[in-house]
């Protein structure tokens, strides 16, 4: 069982979390049919996720058996075999598609939502079966992809609570993503000068240079979005509030801690990680997070 658990990585599922952004944003987040939207199209999230994880364990056993720290995942180490992999890979893909068909029971979701919903999650568990095989091969489509399947998950809680999404909300969530990504490429970097092996077949079109140039840039226009997205008169119409911006501060601190991390103590490596047990990380999310249910839902 551990190792079953081990191979669905339901740690990282914190990722799909993205998905009650409509919410928030929308100011729909206590509201409850939403709110019960939101949680099935999380799990059913979680579970394509995990269907996914299992075929990339499949995909990279071989690669995985002569890596330091991966040669421990259940597939590698002959803990689960592939037959069984693949077995788990269809049953959480299925256990996906039937959680979503849970929104039926929710009167206004019977208009299509569920296959909207459904849509996106099937275009997300495709998109990422090709990246595992093939995609993540290439530098830069490797990272945008990544930033990408976050969009959908925020698409994903759009068609869900039935709420319309900002542009600069879908702008800021791809950009904000691909910034953490370029991070941890950037520790990929590190190993391959200290080792002289390259962890990842794309890594050595990346070096040191070209990453602090990327995270540099999108960490900017990642601020500036959220900016152009507090100001705009579609929002301060919406919540009735021009006090949105103030907000923007600690989005400034959480990409400046967060670039510290990559940059100082050269540990960015697994962003899910970061937020898990940087303590600081989770304060400023936290004050953010409450700083916009104040504003929006309060003042």
């Amino acid at each position: 069982m551990k190792n079953l658990i081990k191979l669905l990585r339901p740690n990282q599922w914190i990722k799909n979390f993205f998905v009650f952004g409509p919410l928030v944003f929308g100011g729909e987040l206590f509201i409850k049919d939403s709110f019960v939207e939101g949680i099935i199209t999380f799990f059913a999230y979680s579970f394509a996720a995990s269907s996914i994880y299992c075929f990339n364990d499949i995909h990279d056993v071989e690669d995985d058996r002569h890596h330091v720290t991966k040669c421990h995942r259940p597939i590698a180490s002959g803990a689960i075999s592939i037959a069984q992999a693949y077995g788990l890979m269809i049953l959480m893909f299925l256990l996906s598609m039937g959680t979503i068909a849970l929104m039926y029971l929710i009167p206004e979701s019977a208009d299509g939502r569920p296959l909207q919903v459904g849509g996106v999650i099937l275009f997300y568990w495709l998109l990422n079966l090709a990246y595992c095989a093939k995609l993540k091969q290439f530098a830069i489509i490797d990272v945008c992809i990544v930033a990408f399947g976050f969009v959908l998950r925020l698409l994903a809680g759009g068609f869900a609570t039935d709420v319309m999404l900002s542009k600069w909300i879908v702008l800021m969530t791809f950009l904000l993503t691909l910034f953490m990504s370029f991070a941890k490429r950037r520790d990929d970097v590190l190993l391959m000068e200290e080792t002289g092996k390259a962890p990842r077949k794309n890594t050595i079109r990346y070096n040191l240079t070209f990453i602090n140039q990327a995270i540099t840039i999108t960490a900017s226009v990642t601020l500036v979005c959220y900016i152009m997205y507090t100001v705009s008169p579609e929002v301060i119409k919406n919540f009735h509030t021009e006090n949105l911006y103030l907000t923007s501060i600690f989005v400034l601190v959480g990409l400046l801690r967060y670039i510290q991390i990559a940059v100082v103590d050269e540990k960015s490596g697994n962003p899910t990680k970061i937020i898990q047990k940087d303590h600081f990380t989770q304060l400023i999310v936290l004050a953010w997070l409450l700083a916009f249910i104040l504003i929006i839902y309060v003042m």
